[in-house]
């Protein structure tokens, strides 16, 4: 049996929890046919860390759109802003942070959305998976508390629903429903990814964000719980944001690929086009890093980049690219490039697009 949920015990200061009325909860989406928004829509999004000469600006501009049931991949350096644009999407960040723009989450504007609202509408229309599943997680607390607590807060369900609700999650993400007495140091790493997956599915989302699910997992485990993510999205229609450094993964797992650098989304269109044939320079650069099975050219001379992702807070003018730019014109230095079409469904802001001095 799973112990009572602990919500009770580990309560922020001053806050209080209470079963979401009905009133707050989220809408579902529209039926076909009837004009339906998607689930997502990121419009020129800008994140800024501090003010006046200490700002920086960790996301500038992004614009991005995830339908229903679909698997969208955002690809990028450490420090290109994939985790800032992760957090920003349900407001998570902390207080320090300026956020510019709309992120539409099934109609709704969560920059405008007032704190009630907000909280209806984690977990409940948008759930997230964290990056590092042991420091997310309550190491004080039994596993199943801590994904009974959503439950009962948003679900308004008795103790022995959501009892009966954590052990069918655990079960569904390939565990056992007693591991729900676990404490998370008694949990492979595997194991506790698998827990933090069953806590994002807890609440039935329409939207699940995962932050580098996979961060510090063997090579096999990696292939499961990325197998795991497919099947769940698949069989409950989920739309699926994933974040990774690994460019492959995403173009395996995802319908469509994000590329970020400094802040900006620098080329995004189907997942095998961008991973097979990017447009822009850096998207080939991060394609060319890895290895390609059954390729032993690149095996032997797998290729890199030169130099170091700018400093956001100092970075260059154009194109913020242009410093380890094999291909750069005198031009990029002075002129930023906004995406243009590069093919059927996919973009990239190079001024090179369509350029044979590009190939």
């Amino acid at each position: 049996m799973v112990p009572r949920p602990a919500r009770n015990r580990h309560r922020a200061r001053g806050a209080r929890l209470h079963p979401v009325r009905a009133r707050d909860r989220v809408r579902t989406q529209p039926e076909a046919g009837s004009g339906a928004l998607s689930v997502l829509e990121v419009r020129n999004l800008h994140v800024t860390y501090g003010s006046g000469d200490r700002a920086v600006p960790a996301v500038r501009g992004v614009d991005l759109s995830l339908a229903a049931g679909q698997k969208l991949g955002v690809a990028g350096e450490s420090g290109c802003g994939k985790s800032t644009l992760a957090l920003a999407l349900l407001r998570l960040l902390p207080a320090s942070a300026r956020l510019t723009g709309e992120i539409m989450l099934d109609g709704e504007d969560v920059l405008t959305m007032k704190w009630g609202r907000l909280r209806a509408v984690r977990w409940a229309g948008a759930s997230i998976v964290f990056q590092g599943a042991m420091h997310s997680l309550n190491a004080v607390h039994r596993v199943g508390d801590q994904i009974a607590e959503p439950i009962m807060l948003h679900q308004r369900v008795t103790i022995a629903e959501a009892e009966r609700r954590v052990g069918e999650l655990l079960q569904h993400v390939g565990l056992p429903a007693a591991r729900a007495n676990a404490y998370p140091h008694e949990l492979s790493g595997g194991q506790r990814q698998r827990v933090m997956i069953a806590m994002a599915l807890a609440c039935d989302p329409q939207l699940i964000v995962a932050d580098e699910p996979t961060t510090a997992l063997d090579v096999m485990i990696q292939a499961q719980i990325l197998r795991l993510i497919e099947q769940l999205v698949a069989e409950k229609d989920i739309s699926l944001l994933m974040i990774s450094h690994d460019l492959g993964v995403l173009a395996d797992t995802c319908d469509r690929l994000a590329v970020m650098y400094a802040g900006r989304v620098v080329e995004e269109g189907p997942a095998r086009s961008v991973y097979g044939a990017a447009e822009h320079p850096y998207g080939r650069a991060l394609s060319a890093a890895f290895p390609r099975i059954g390729d032993p050219a690149s095996r032997r001379a797998p290729r890199g980049l030169p130099g170091d992702p700018p400093d956001p807070s100092s970075l260059p003018g154009g194109c913020t690219f242009h410093p380890r730019c094999p291909v750069a014109l005198d031009s990029c230095a002075d002129r930023d490039q906004e995406l243009v079409t590069a093919g059927e469904g996919h973009r990239a802001a190079c001024v090179l697009v369509g350029s044979e001095k590009q190939q």
